[in-house]
């Protein structure tokens, strides 16, 4: 098992070294140094950085040239999108105690934040519903995307997406340097307090290096499914649901866990009868082979083990009553309940988060929301007589710790008996 779930894309010198370079270089010269690369990587050169930006009306005007369908998709799920996260908004809130201490919390939005999306072969506009409406549900100011545009090809629907989340700005520009553009700023791109958003190993570790100067989501991984079925599914709905992950590619992990032997022989009657009509059966057959197991347990019970020691993205709980397994399940992304809920849905339109905690990651992280892109303030307020008890308190703990200063700002504001 731990073979079986082991990954770590290792660091590597020359990644971590090119990164660097790339961070400092943009960190010094700015807007040139974004041209440069751009000209390199993305193979189009413009006059200044301010031909590679999509402001809102170009935004809008992408949203108006999509097919009427592909619009009202982007809607319907941004609307459920939105719904959903509006219930994770936290008030600020205060109490008082009876002298007259005032102990509170103020919840504040963070001002500006950058959304990465990736382009060329991929073009994710679920995930720019995923990352920008929570942000404008919980309050942020500004939300601006940078995505590489290769050979200068913007996604319409990529900018549609934009539209409906509510995204101020679209930068075309990728990679490391797009991270670094981000996060200290440049003559044109403006700095924020928070990266989101996937990307290759180059923006991964981009976004590693930066941590602390700004704020990240986090690292992922390898998008990942685990399958709880009772043998009572269609083996064809999880067959599929299986591909659903494998698709992403060669390092994507899919697990199917089941008490019933003859149901995992069906299920992988189905794989081998399902793979050859894939467009993409080539990169599933490698996910699934390298990464890929059909385990079988003798009860649910064992099951749920495996699955906290799995801590899995995406968990299917494809069984009768879910209900009772959900009790006994501590780690998890997310949890799909029942034979009907397929991940494809949580990954565009059930309304939760599709950006998910991986690796194992989902025994200490939660998914992408609100909560993400705001800050807590305590508030502490006293008056002459509570000053007074407290910091006869605080100068015990202080002289305890040796620290002077500490214990006489309390001090003087004790009251004489």
């Amino acid at each position: 098992m731990d073979q079986l779930l082991h990954w770590h894309e290792e660091d590597d010198p020359a990644v971590l070294s090119t990164v660097k370079e790339v961070l400092a270089d943009v960190k010094q010269r700015g807007d040139e140094a974004l041209l440069e690369y751009t000209s390199k990587f993305d193979r189009f050169s413009v006059g200044s950085v301010q031909e590679l930006i999509i402001e809102s009306d170009a935004i809008q005007q992408a949203l108006e040239r999509i097919d009427p369908k592909q619009r009202q998709a982007l809607e319907d799920a941004a609307q459920r999108i939105a719904i959903y996260h509006k219930h994770q908004v936290q008030d600020s809130w205060r109490y008082t105690e009876e002298d007259g201490t005032v102990l509170g919390q103020k919840v504040t939005p963070l001002d500006r934040v950058g959304l990465y999306v990736p382009g060329g072969k991929a073009a994710y506009p679920s995930s720019v519903l995923m990352a920008a409406i929570p942000a404008k549900v919980a309050g942020v100011k500004e939300v601006v995307v940078v995505s590489p545009t290769p050979d200068h090809q913007v996604n319409d629907m990529v900018l549609a997406a934009a539209a409906v989340a509510g995204v101020d700005r679209v930068f075309c520009i990728g990679g490391a340097q797009a991270v670094a553009a981000l996060a200290y700023g440049t003559e044109t791109v403006p700095k924020v307090d928070k990266i989101v958003g996937p990307g290759n190993i180059y923006v991964a570790t981009a976004k590693r290096e930066v941590f602390g100067v700004v704020d990240i989501d986090m690292i992922a991984g390898p998008s990942e499914i685990l399958i709880v079925c009772d043998g009572k599914t269609n083996p064809d709905w999880v067959a599929m649901d299986l591909f659903s992950q494998a698709e992403h590619d060669e390092l994507a992990q899919s697990i199917l866990i089941s008490p019933d032997s003859e149901f995992l022989k069906r299920v992988e009657q189905s794989i081998d009868k399902l793979l050859p009509t894939m467009q993409r059966k080539d990169i599933i057959k490698t996910s699934l082979s390298g990464r890929g197991a059909l385990i079988q347990v003798n009860n649910m019970d064992e099951a749920m083990v495996l699955v906290n020691r799995i801590a899995p993205e995406h968990l299917e709980l494809s069984v009768e009553d879910p209900e009772s397994l959900l009790p006994s399940i501590r780690h998890a992304g997310a949890i799909f309940m029942g034979r009907y809920t397929s991940e494809s849905l949580g990954d565009y339109c059930a309304g939760p988060n599709h950006v998910l905690p991986t690796s194992g990651t989902a025994r200490f992280s939660s998914p992408l929301g609100v909560y993400d892109y705001v800050k807590r303030s305590s508030i502490i307020y006293c008056t002459e007589s509570s000053a007074s008890r407290l910091g006869q308190i605080a100068s015990e703990l202080a002289h305890g710790e040796s620290l002077e200063a500490h214990a006489k700002s309390a001090e003087y504001r004790i009251k004489a008996e």
